[in-house]
Formats: C-alpha cells, structure tokens, sequence
C-alpha cells in the first residue's frame, strides 16, 4: 500500500458530525470533491483554519463561497517570529523571508483583525504557543501575537483556536492572565489528563484528533477519558495526524468517522451518543 495513496471511506456515521479543524488549503482534493467525500460519511460542516495573512484570506473566501465551510483565521504561533526575525531557510509552503519586525507583525495582524469582523468567520486561530519549531528567540514574539489573537477573538465575539505544542504551562498562563474569551478551543488537545481537568474546570474546549488512535498516546485517551463530554470536539488537522490504521497516508475530513469511533470506545459511549454530543458542541464552539 503506497504512503501517498488516499485512505478509503470509512463506513458512515449515523448522525451528522463536523470536523472542527482542517487544512483544505494543504490536501490534494479540491474544496468541493473534499466537502462531497467528507458528506458521503456524514462529516456535514468543517472549519478551515488559516495559518498566515495569505491562508487566512483563503479560509475567508472558501467559507463564503461554500455554506458547508466556516472559517478561522490567525497566524500560526510559528509564524509570529519567522515576520519578525525573518526566516532563512524558508518553509516548503513560503520562501526566504527577510526580518518585518514589528511593524510587520502589528501589520499582519491587523489584517487578521480585519478579517475575524467577517460573518463567515467564526474562529480566531490557531494562535497560541509551540516550543518545539521556535527556539527561545521566538518566544516574545509568540507571546505577543498570542495575546493580540485573544484580543482579537473578544473584541469580535469569535471562538479562540489555541495551537499548543510543549508549552502548556505557559498557554494556559497567558489565557489566565489575558482572560480567555468566551469560547477557546485546544486544537488537537495534546495535554494529560491533569490538564484536562484544568481546561474543563475553566469551561475549555478540547479537540481530538487521528493521534488519539496512537499505540503511544494513552496519556491523550487518559485525558478523553476524563474531558467533560459537552466540552469535546473531533478534528482531522488534514492533511496531518492521519488516524490508526492510516497513519502515515494523507489525512481529509472524511476520516473523522475513524476518530470518532476511536474516541467512543475510550470514552465508554455509542458512536452515535458521542456523534451527537460533538455535532452540538462544536456549533456551540463556533457559534454556527
């Protein structure tokens, strides 16, 4: 079986579900043959999540363009520092940047603000703080854009979509300290079970994705397993965290079915129960 070739379709879900977080911008399919894949199972609405000016502008545009689709928009916390410091090397989607500074990060998230005003836009993020990409260089300049972000999301009343990679501790300090908005979402919730209870004590949402369904990741389904069931979410992060037994192969919406039912079993509930229970929450998240 080739690494590149697509999963199939998993069997389809019996209640309509949505995928709480995807990168359509990043999959191979086009939006409509991947919103028509993902409706053969019963993955009814997504949310495409921008990761710089240029990707947030095309969530922007997509969810206008298509009532299955809802936007979020933001810089990535990785991409804060490469605006600021620049970024030599480049990354395969962006090339060469020269250093912006300041000046450039305020510019850039203006823009973001600019488009979290928009309707079709329920989301701010996924903003946040990732230690792993950016050295201790980097670290001011996410701190920065992070609390930019959340005041972003609550100046317009949009959910805040937090992207957090070895840095826990810190996330939740700067949404203590800043005050989170309202609605705040972990996109692909990676903390422990601890964790788990601190995000629900304070009302958080917590998004699964493929990697819960991981031989190593019992401290994610230990934190499933005690995550408030009105406060879960399912997501993809496509083309990312393809689910067991795909991993490897390219990740999209309609393999939200293989998570789900994943996430059923730790959680000790029919699919159906858990397909209901997130269909709602993930409405109440982004308010569609």
């Amino acid at each position: 079986m080739s690494r590149t070739e697509a999963p199939p379709l998993p069997e389809p879900l019996r209640v309509p579900v949505a995928d709480s977080h995807t990168h359509l911008d990043m999959q191979d399919a086009t939006v409509e043959e991947a919103l028509a894949r993902a409706a053969a199972v019963n993955v009814t609405t997504v949310v495409q999540v921008g990761c710089d000016v240029a990707g947030s502008r095309w969530a922007a545009e997509t969810a206008a363009a298509h009532p299955a689709v809802h936007a979020s928009v933001a810089l990535h916390p990785n991409e804060a520092p490469r605006i600021v410091h620049g970024h030599a090397e480049g990354t395969a989607r962006q090339g060469a940047r020269e250093p912006g500074g300041r000046a450039a990060l305020d510019e850039a998230l203006a823009e973001i603000d600019a488009l979290a005003a928009l309707d079709h836009v329920r989301g701010v993020g996924e903003t946040g703080l990732d230690f792993f990409r950016t050295g201790p260089e980097g670290v001011a300049a996410q701190e920065e854009s992070f609390r930019a972000h959340i005041e972003i999301a609550k100046r317009h009343g949009k959910a805040l979509v937090i992207h957090d990679r070895d840095a826990h501790a810190d996330v939740l300090r700067v949404l203590r300290d800043a005050g989170a908005p309202e609605r705040t979402v972990f996109h692909c919730y990676s903390g422990d079970a601890e964790m788990a209870r601190v995000c629900a004590a304070a009302g958080y949402f917590m998004s699964f994705a493929g990697n819960v369904t991981f031989k190593n990741a019992q401290p994610l389904r230990d934190a499933l397993a005690v995550a408030p069931t009105d406060l879960v979410l399912v997501e993809t992060d496509a083309p990312f965290l393809t689910p067991a037994p795909y991993r490897g192969r390219p990740n999209a919406p309609y393999l939200i079915p293989v998570t789900l039912r994943a996430m059923a079993e730790v959680k000790g509930l029919d699919e159906d129960t858990l397909a209901a229970a997130v269909h709602d929450n993930t409405a109440r998240a982004f308010d569609f």
